[in-house]
């Protein structure tokens, strides 16, 4: 039964068509938001937006590459266009190739930060001027826990996710003034399809990770909805005084010891 947490509300969501970011977008749809669904591969995402639309819920799609600045500005302007205003962006779009730092090229470098940071960064600077317009809104960024600790296999991905826990914390300050707010939002090990596909590839199947997850702290690993249920608050009227706030849902990934032998270390 819809709440109406998100009434009324315009919502980009980018990296929406599968995952954390497709989860976030049904739920903000679903609590009454009018979500635009953003990612590079247009015909998932097209197909992301029919399933929230066919539940009766209000979404739409344009495709946009956000280490594209052009895209990025292209994608904000034609959302304000569309609907009249902009409330809220979740910079979810993101990218994780596993390098250590020594295999870790200066091409490959240089497309992690595109995605990772420089993306969100397009997608704020164009947002930004739309939530002044529109009196005020409500920037998240996709965290990570490797944005606080790192892990030596994502020496590239770790750099990108600390600077834009940075630029969250920069942004919250700068445009607190125009009633708009600016958070990080640190997700935990999500078993999401990339992810599960991604250690299929290293022929580590399901179950073992589903058996690995109950080793964490809470006893399960993170899902989708876990992520969507923050988003839905720091993207609503009910987390007005809330910026600047490395927001964890992690199953204390970030805060408590890590074992010995990690579950998450395969």
């Amino acid at each position: 039964m819809r709440k109406g947490r998100v009434e009324g509300k315009v919502i980009v969501v980018t990296g929406a068509a599968q995952g954390i970011g497709f989860e976030c977008a049904r739920m903000l749809a679903a609590e009454g938001a009018e979500v635009v669904l953003s990612d590079v591969k247009a015909d998932a995402g097209e197909a992301a937006a029919a399933k929230i639309v066919a539940a009766g819920d209000k979404a739409t799609f344009i495709a946009a590459d956000v280490t594209s600045e052009a895209a990025c500005a292209h994608l904000m302007d034609e959302t304000a266009r569309r609907f009249g205003r902009i409330d809220g962006l979740f910079n979810n779009a993101g990218w994780y190739p596993r390098a250590t730092l020594e295999e870790t090229t200066t091409d490959m470098w240089e497309a992690i930060q595109q995605v990772n940071l420089r993306g969100p960064f397009y997608c704020c600077k164009y947002a930004v001027p739309h939530m002044r317009a529109a009196g005020g809104g409500s920037i998240l960024n996709m965290g990570s826990i490797n944005g606080i600790q790192g892990l030596p296999n994502l020496v590239a991905y770790s750099a990108a996710k600390g600077g834009l826990m940075t630029l969250t914390k920069t942004l919250a300050g700068a445009l607190a003034p125009d009633r708009i707010r600016v958070n990080y939002l640190i997700p935990g090990w999500v078993l999401s399809e990339g992810e599960i596909a991604l250690h299929a590839g290293n022929g580590i199947s399901l179950e073992r990770l589903l058996a690995a997850g109950e080793k964490l702290a809470l006893g399960r690993h993170q899902i989708p909805s876990d992520s969507g249920y923050a988003a839905v608050y720091l993207l609503s009227d009910e987390s007005p005084q809330v910026t600047g706030v490395v927001f964890n849902v992690d199953a204390g990934g970030s805060t408590l010891p890590i074992p010995p032998s990690a579950p998450y270390k395969f």
